[in-house]
């Protein structure tokens, strides 16, 4: 006879997926089966329950229905992260109706771009949020509501609750969510996800980390980017766990006591804030001096040194973490290397908004150095394309893959075949194991004189890891490769006599460590990969969502940076 411990840890471990294959469903079953348990609330308040959470969004389900919107219309949400973004979410996706998830970062002029171009007839918005509509005419949008309080801003009609309010019965193939991405080309797609794209792909989380009711997790990632919508918010919602949300940006005086509080078991993160708290925590304090430098450099005694650190950075989680995702973009090579060594709990994921997003990953204790991991169960890969060394492009097919992009029929057959493969326009090769390895985005491949592949975010990596930098770009200019960078000034000053305030008497060092630091970044790079020119950029790159520099933006002959050669 089996033990009561034995049945719960089966119960809790029970793989759940909806059916049918509808956040509608998705979201019934964790309000009737958890219904007593904590789901989201602001850090340092109190959770909503599952039942009070499934009240306020039939309400606000009830009150879109009579402000008169009907099951296909669209329904935007312009907002920073809060529990109130939640609840208008599952409102909006459980009654039929097609949320648009609009990037908080988004300019004024894309804000708007994206409410006409998606025919949006409803906004939720938050008060932050209300200058960039604020004096425009959006002849669509009929109803708006104040996201903080769900107060009423805009009614073309009066609402009147005269005919109930009831679900609507909802398709798997029936469109979910629009979901404009703020890419590193500069073009801004409305990706249709149905309810099947977004439902299976959350169902198949569990094939790389499995979570509970038990499970807490810390949101700052913005929800309306679908890596943290699928996974951050949809997936824990599925088995009835609790999220919490920052009321103010995930900077570290807000991150660092939040963490203390909350005591997260799970997280959603980017590489560039692992990779921020590796050199001021890590690489900054084991390179300070000739004798530590050369101590950190013996693999054994790094180890260790690692492992030191990796105990001091899981408490300073809250020491309760079982699962810290990276995903949007490529982890650098010593940053993983420092988590593997660390014992970090971290996990990796690859995949794109167009599919959902999750197309691969390798959950704890699984991830071979920088390789995205495996291909998820039940979706296809191939490369095409391969060159001598099996790196092509990567396409994939699966029940995650996009509809197309909204109203651009031209740019949806530009990426999805007829068969259904959808082209990711990464370049990867996969190992004999089959791991993914990705090299970089096609369009940013660069062809050097001789024929060669030149992957710019290689040269990146390596330019990273240079002391006093913080982030790179390299871009091909007039046939020779040039590195922007933009330097830690406060750091690089204590190098070179007060470097920022006394520029005119620092030149001469200046140059030197400009080239010192050429030298060194083409030592460790093949001879067609040399950087002949490096520029110091003074702001930081404008970023996605995922925190990915546009690249387009400097790509162009006028740089949004001001520079100095």
């Amino acid at each position: 006879m089996r033990k009561p411990k034995e049945i719960i840890d089966k119960f809790l471990n029970k793989r759940i997926v909806p059916t049918p294959l509808t956040l509608q469903s998705l979201f019934n079953y964790s309000v009737a089966h958890c219904a007593h348990l904590p789901s989201i609330a602001f850090v340092g308040s109190e959770p909503l329950t599952y039942a009070e959470l499934g009240k306020k969004v039939d309400n606000i389900a009830g009150m879109l229905f009579a402000a008169g919107l009907r099951q296909g219309d669209k329904v935007a949400i312009l907002s920073h992260n809060m529990p109130n973004w939640v609840i208008a979410y599952f409102a909006i996706v459980s009654s039929g109706l097609v949320a648009v998830p609009v990037l908080p970062d988004f300019s004024r002029h894309e804000v708007q771009g994206v409410l006409r171009h998606s025919e949006t007839k409803a906004l939720f918005i938050s008060e932050k949020q209300i200058p960039k509509i604020k004096n425009s005419h959006f002849p669509n949008i009929e109803y708006s509501v104040k996201l903080d309080d769900f107060s009423v801003l805009k009614a073309s009609t009066v609402a009147t609750l005269t005919d109930s309010y009831v679900q609507p019965t909802i398709n798997e193939d029936d469109l979910a969510a629009l979901i404009y991405t703020s890419g590193t080309t500069g073009r801004s797609k409305g990706v249709m996800l149905t309810h099947k794209n977004i439902t299976w792909n959350a169902a198949q989380c569990a094939q790389f980390h499995q979570i509970d009711s038990s499970d807490v997790f810390l949101s700052f990632l913005p929800l309306s980017h679908t890596y943290e919508n699928t996974i951050g918010m949809i997936y824990p919602i599925m088995y009835g766990a609790s999220i919490f949300y920052l009321e103010k940006p995930p900077t570290p005086a807000a991150l660092l006591p939040a963490l203390e509080k909350v005591r997260p078991t799970l997280m959603c993160s980017v590489p560039l804030i692992m990779e921020k708290i590796y050199k001021s925590q890590v690489q900054g304090k084991f390179t300070k001096n000739n004798i530590i430098r050369s101590i950190y450099k013996t693999p054994f005694f790094r180890v260790i040194i690692h492992r030191i650190a990796g105990k001091k950075l899981y408490k300073i989680f809250g020491g309760r973490l079982k699962f810290f995702g990276i995903g949007g973009s490529k982890l650098d090579s010593r940053v993983e290397r420092f988590l593997a060594e660390a014992k970090f709990p971290y996990a990796i994921g690859y995949g794109l908004t167009e599919t959902s997003p999750l197309i691969a990953g390798a959950g704890v204790g699984k991830t071979r150095l920088q390789s995205t991991g495996i291909v998820l169960q039940g979706v296809d890969i191939k490369i095409v394309d391969k060159n001598k060394k099996g790196v092509g492009e990567l396409w994939t097919k699966g029940p995650n893959v996009m509809q197309g992009y909204y109203k651009n029929p031209e740019l949806t057959a530009e990426v999805l075949t007829e068969d259904g493969w959808l082209k990711t326009g990464d370049l990867a090769y996969l190992s004999s194991k089959g791991l993914i390895f990705i090299k970089g985005r096609s369009k940013n491949t660069i062809i050097g004189a001789n024929g060669e592949n030149i992957y710019p975010e290689d040269i990146e990596s390596v330019i990273n890891n240079q002391e006093f930098v913080l982030e790179s770009l390299v871009i091909e200019e007039n046939g020779l490769l040039v590195a922007k960078v933009l330097p830690n000034l406060e750091e690089l000053e204590k190098h070179i006599a007060n470097f920022k305030a006394n520029y005119e008497n620092s030149i001469e060092r200046y140059h030197i460590w400009k080239e010192n630091i050429k030298r060194e970044i083409n030592m460790r790079l093949s001879k067609f990969s040399q950087i002949k020119r490096i520029d110091i950029v003074e702001q930081p790159f404008e970023k996605t969502a995922s925190l990915k520099i546009k690249r387009f933006l400097y790509t162009k002959s006028k740089s949004a940076s001001k520079q100095k050669s």
